[in-house]
């Protein structure tokens, strides 16, 4: 038992599911995992977007788009938080964390500078198009007043000589990463899209206006984009620090009037877009991914002729380095905790009371008996686990890191989660579960977003020497095992309690191997002193709890994934600094010289904090 249960679902509602008596006998597809279950353990809940929302055309002959309005379920909105990852990777480029730095090369930026104003050419031409396809006045009033603004855009970048010292050439020859965006954009607006004539064939006012709500759609990620790229840097600019070298590009994105335009065109999005079908409505969504995929690999086409602190692994040289990844599971690779898994499968498999046993059955609770116990466990485990936890926060609070203080703080802790296992035990509740119905469930685990083709890339990366290990509380590691050999990572060595068996079906022991917060850094020092041993060793460990604090801190890099308050009240208490990955990334490449670069180290104090796995791979693999 590891993570304090934040939400806890009553065992009772899975009396109305249905659920087969026998799961191995049940196709691995149709296997059912609500995870309805209370658990001994922590849970993050996703909220689920809602359909697509329309809203009513503007009147026309009003002359002027409506007031722009950020509408939380607009299609602008849904597809800008569906691409989320592209957005992350487009902040994590080396060229974007150079410039927020303000340490980026003068000619790169120029070369840049060059390549967005042939771009923002084909932007407002792409605007005179859409224009010229849709029906409805204020549509094309809208789009007028959009295109205009892209002119003054251009203007910025006329008077480059004026504002960075420096000139664009007349005649600006793009690279290869342009011309397919532009080519992309002018062919949208071309009516190069499937399921649409060309525009000197389109017959009938709604085709038009399909044309420029795939044109428009096409070009709201970029718009978006710049106006969150804007509001990120400012955010991190610092007065005592000086004048920042690019500030009147980070003022101009992060401006009011930038951010509005940028809302005008998702709300002009959503005007276009009102009469589409949800076909239709996908077709925009490709488009808008596409578009998102085309501004990351701009950015990454910009040459850089200097050192950069991402991708963590752009240093790494083979021969004399070795990169040893750790991370926990549950919560940190899964959306579900292993022990709600565990205990529906054990509930699910039970045998109802008024049901006969074979002799050759291991005695087992009823399921009613489970539900009940499981219940009281997870009650009695939350209770205790909160006083456990407050009695850790009752000494004064540390000015300064403590890492010793800290350390024999989670003895406590630890002590702790070994009774509550043992609890967990003497209960019975794991008895009687067949090994093919964990594995079967452990294929089928759903990890979080990014999770599995995070350490995929890991495995396959070549030019890396690399050794990955899973650190978990979970009480069977074949779950484990399943989860990660399902996504073709059977290179990644699990490092977990495991269940024992007799004829297949747990006997309800384990064989007790990492419980606590000290046997975790334990096994962490362990493996670190049994591997690479010839080579320069750099350690990231990724985790969620308090019981990951230890690791966390002892890895050169430690990443926190997600929001645990329990985590970071424990933390904070004895000096532990919690820092946006992003923002340090940008603070350490301000400190980078044409001669030096800053390293990582263990026990500074100091945690990375990041929302997603697509923070962590583009800041350890890159794209």
């Amino acid at each position: 038992m590891q993570k304090l249960i934040s939400s806890i679902k009553t065992l009772s509602s899975l009396q109305s599911l249905n659920f087969p008596s026998n799961l191995s006998s049940t196709s691995c597809r149709s296997f059912p995992f609500p995870a309805l279950v209370p658990r001994l353990r922590s849970r993050k809940f996703s909220s689920t977007p809602g359909d697509f929302r329309t809203i009513p055309m503007a009147s026309s002959g009003t002359g002027k788009l409506p007031a722009a309005e950020e509408i939380e379920d607009s299609l602008g909105k849904k597809f800008w938080n569906k691409f989320k990852k592209e957005r992350t990777e487009a902040l994590y480029t080396p060229f974007m964390i150079s410039l927020a730095a303000g340490n980026l090369k003068l000619d790169t930026f120029r070369d840049y500078i060059a390549q967005d104003a042939y771009f923002l050419r084909a932007f407002v031409k792409a605007y005179e198009m859409a224009e010229e396809c849709a029906d409805d006045d204020d549509a094309k009033v809208g789009i007028n007043v959009l295109r205009k603004s892209v002119i003054k855009e251009l203007k910025m970048h006329d008077s480059s000589g004026d504002i960075w010292g420096f000139d664009l050439p007349k005649d600006i020859t793009p690279n290869a990463a342009t011309v397919k965006y532009t080519d992309f954009l002018l062919a949208t607006a071309s009516g190069k899209v499937d399921g649409i004539k060309a525009p000197g064939k389109l017959a009938t006012p709604f085709e038009k206006t399909k044309l420029a709500a795939y044109t428009i759609g096409a070009m709201t990620p970029c718009m978006r984009l710049y106006a969150f790229l804007g509001k990120e840097l400012q955010a991190l600019v610092t007065p005592d620090e000086g004048v920042h070298p690019y500030q009147k590009w980070i003022d101009n994105y992060s401006s009011d009037a930038f951010q509005t335009a940028a809302v005008q065109t998702e709300d002009l999005l959503e005007m276009l877009s009102v009469s589409l079908t949800g076909e239709e409505l996908d077709i925009i969504g490709k488009l808008y991914l596409q578009a998102m995929k085309l501004e990351i690999e701009f950015f990454l086409a910009q040459p850089l002729a200097q050192k950069i602190v991402v991708p963590l692994s752009k240093e790494h040289n083979p021969a004399e380095n070795c990169l040893m990844l750790f991370s926990d599971f549950d919560l940190t690779c899964t959306v579900v905790d292993s022990s709600a898994i565990l205990a529906e499968i054990a509930i699910i498999t039970a045998p109802k009371s008024d049901q006969n046993k074979s002799e050759n059955q291991l005695a087992r609770m009823s399921s009613v008996d489970l539900r009940k116990t499981w219940g009281e466990l997870s009650k009695q485990y939350t209770e205790e686990y909160e006083q456990c936890i407050e009695s850790i926060l009752h000494s004064d609070k540390e000015e300064k890191f403590n890492y010793q203080g800290l350390r024999t703080a989670l003895e406590r802790l630890s002590d702790f989660e070994k009774k509550a296992n043992l609890r967990v035990i003497e209960s019975g509740v794991l008895k009687g579960l067949n090994v093919d119905d964990i594995k079967r469930a452990g294929e089928r685990l759903i990890l979080q977003d990014g999770c599995t083709n995070f350490f995929q890339n890991a495995v396959r990366n070549e030019n890396l020497t690399k050794n990955i290990n899973i650190l978990s509380y979970c009480w069977c590691g074949d779950l484990i095992r399943s989860a990660f050999s399902s996504g073709g990572l059977e290179a990644v060595t699990i490092h977990a309690n495991e269940f024992v068996y007799e004829n297949s079906l747990s006997t309800g022991e384990i064989v007790k191997k990492v419980e606590s917060p000290i046997d975790k850094v334990q096994a962490f020092t362990k493996i670190l002193q049994n591997c690479c041993n010839d080579k320069k060793i750099l350690t990231v460990y990724i985790g969620d709890s308090v019981g990951d604090l230890l690791c966390l801190l002892e890895a050169d890099v430690g990443i926190v994934i997600g929001s645990s308050a329990s985590l970071r009240r424990v933390g904070s208490h004895f000096g532990v600094s919690f820092v946006p990955l992003f923002q340090s990334l940008v603070a350490k490449q301000k400190q980078v010289t044409d001669e030096s670069m800053s390293g990582w180290k263990g026990l500074s104090g100091v945690l990375y904090t990041v929302s997603s796995w697509a923070e962590i791979h583009s800041f350890v693999l890159g794209l």
